[in-house]
């Protein structure tokens, strides 16, 4: 796809004055990588290494699979708008033949990446949305929250997106409640630090750059009910909340949250949670649909 054919496809899409330019075979808004958050999230994903690791490695197995596709049916003859698309683990993973998939994120690297996979790729950032309001069916926001400075900012442009009747969807953050580790739970936190620069050698440069752009993966931070109902109930959303452990699949929408894995038990243990309770969960997914006003 050429740059002219690229910015005529997403033309119905943009707002008018979004300032977007075609550069690199990408369709490109303005953006303040003055940002910390922003700029790290931008140099591991145009990390091509980096990146095609997380392509490969995360939200590509089964439970996930089946639980997206449990939650939205399916994409076909849909517009999709998939905010922090990374190199598109998204499409990858739940197929269908939209009719229109606008990949947002900050990395140049990752979008082309998303790209070669059939999103039209568009280099964004996820606070400010050159986007106009109410014309997706769909928008989608996988691991995408946490990775972002102001949160509740993101989800409210997300939400603007979705037309009536739409879906917006929102899964993979990190459940604040399961994530308060304190005591020595947090001791625990602490110290995998010096134990990871000693046993993952090279590797190691890779994960300090993945958790720089984790800029709400970590205790003490995470998505609550409150901030999704907060924000998306106002805007006329029917919000449904579902707490799971990543291993379930459609299963979660039965209140099966399935089984965290044993380093994330361990530091709940010891910091006072219950890692099988509700609030033990360290994801929360959230489907809201749009009302019909």
């Amino acid at each position: 796809m050429g740059g002219a054919d690229m910015l005529e496809d997403l033309a119905p899409y943009l707002k008018p004055d979004a300032g977007v330019q075609i550069l690199d075979g990408l369709a490109v808004a303005p953006i303040d990588f003055k940002n910390a958050y922003t700029w790290a999230n931008a140099v591991y994903f145009d990390n091509h290494v980096w990146a095609s690791e997380y392509f490969r490695a995360c939200h590509r197995d089964d439970a996930f699979k089946d639980r997206w596709q449990a939650a939205i049916g399916s994409w076909n003859d849909k517009v999709i708008v998939d905010v922090g698309c990374g190199p598109g683990n998204l499409f990858a993973t739940l197929g269908g033949k939209p009719k229109a998939l606008i990949g947002v994120d900050v990395s140049k690297g990752a979008l082309g990446m998303a790209k070669e996979i059939g999103y039209m790729p568009l280099q964004a950032d996820a606070h400010n949305l050159p986007l106009v309001s109410e014309f997706a069916d769909i928008v989608a926001l996988n691991a995408t929250l946490h990775h972002c400075d102001a949160m509740a900012t993101v989800l409210r442009e997300a939400a603007r997106l979705v037309r009536p009747g739409g879906i917006l969807i929102c899964d993979h953050d990190p459940q604040l409640t399961a994530w308060d580790w304190r005591g020595l739970g947090m001791l625990l936190y602490k110290i995998r630090l010096p134990l990871y620069r000693l046993f993952l050698g090279h590797a190691w440069e890779e994960q300090r750059h993945r958790m720089a752009s984790e800029t709400h993966h970590r205790p003490g931070h995470g998505v609550t009910s409150a901030l999704f109902l907060s924000i998306l109930k106002p805007l006329d959303f029917d919000v449904k909340l579902y707490p799971h452990n990543n291993s379930a699949g459609a299963e979660t929408f039965a209140s099966v949250m399935g089984r965290s894995k044993s380093k994330y038990r361990m530091g709940q243990i010891l910091s006072g949670i219950d890692p099988d309770s509700i609030e033990g969960a360290l994801s929360l997914m959230c489907i809201a649909v749009r009302g019909n006003g």
